[in-house]
């Protein structure tokens, strides 16, 4: 009986063990995907579904500092819109605000608490996401390609680097200059230049081409919410975030289409004062019918898309390998 009651232990014992290391195991082997076909998991994505974005356990190493430095980027841009948005709001409903572009939310941030603190982190991360955007670019780190749309895509990609780079050194130049005005650059300035080059007329054409492709592509993104694939969201927060989202890309994308319109109007008559950037855009909706709704509602949209930013470095996706 005793050697009896031994053999059913160690029996039991031996089920406990396999039953434990059956449960490691399940616990550490990948759920099957949408591909599998099994029925609890179609149509499920991974909240993260790429190696990049699992927490590395080893030493930090220049990938990371990538990414790092690409969020600060995104929150920076997040910042500024924001500014320019929240300002044009305040303006709208008469609470002191300016209905100002980039360089003016800038300038008006002098005056904060901090103010050339918080200039010099913005510019910092600027040219962090100027350098994210150029390996964007390079890389092809979103699979773009190299067929027609996708050569399209990455030099707007490189073209977005170039003016977040400006950006960012305007920002720092504030630093150490008060009082500048934006009056002084910005697309007015831009477009005198390119009209004492060869071929100037041509290439501010192009130049307003370009814009109204990017304002295209903004709103086509934001109605099929395309950010979606980049995005590693918890479903609990897309419910709220994404319908912000969308909204913000729609509306740059609508703000982007009007400031390519001006560059082919000052194109067209050869007068760079017929150009303009953001700010321009604010005068040109005031001065339309209900102009103040218009206003209202162009900058909600541009401070939602300060939040898709803001959003986009804590949720997005970033992988800088080849």
């Amino acid at each position: 009986m005793a050697s009896a009651s031994r053999q059913v232990a160690g029996g039991r014992r031996r089920q406990t063990h396999w039953g434990f290391a059956r449960a490691c195991l399940a616990y550490t082997t990948p759920a099957p995907g949408p591909i599998s076909g099994h029925p609890l998991h179609k149509g499920v994505k991974p909240a993260i579904s790429r190696q990049e974005d699992i927490v590395a356990t080893g030493t930090p190493d220049h990938k990371d500092a990538i990414r790092l430095y690409a969020r600060l980027g995104y929150a920076s841009r997040g910042i500024v819109y924001l500014l320019v948005g929240g300002l044009a709001a305040l303006a709208v409903f008469g609470q002191g605000g300016q209905t100002e572009g980039s360089r003016g939310a800038l300038e008006r941030l002098l005056a904060a608490p901090f103010g050339k603190v918080l200039l010099g982190l913005i510019a910092l991360g600027l040219l962090g996401y100027a350098m994210w955007r150029s390996i964007q670019a390079i890389k092809d780190t979103d699979g773009h390609g190299t067929d027609a749309k996708g050569v399209a895509i990455r030099t707007g990609l490189s073209i977005s680097a170039i003016t977040h780079t400006l950006l960012a050194f305007y920002a720092a130049s504030l630093i150490f200059r008060l009082g500048a005005s934006s009056d002084s650059g910005g697309s007015q300035g831009t477009v005198s230049w390119l009209f004492e080059q060869p071929f100037g007329r041509y290439l501010v054409a192009a130049v307003g081409a370009c814009i109204i492709g990017a304002g295209v592509a903004h709103c086509i993104k934001g109605a099929k919410a395309k950010f979606d694939k980049h995005f590693a969201m918890p479903n609990a927060t897309k419910r709220w975030a994404y319908p912000v989202c969308r909204f913000g890309l729609i509306i740059r994308g609508v703000v982007f289409l009007i400031v390519g319109g001006f560059f082919m109007i000052a194109a067209y008559h050869v007068n760079a004062n017929e150009a303009g950037g953001t700010e321009e855009v604010f005068s040109f909706l005031r001065d339309q019918a209900f102009g103040q709704w218009l206003l209202a509602f162009v900058a909600l949209g541009l401070f939602a898309f300060g939040a898709y930013s803001v959003l986009a470095a804590v949720y997005r996706r970033i992988n800088p390998d080849l």
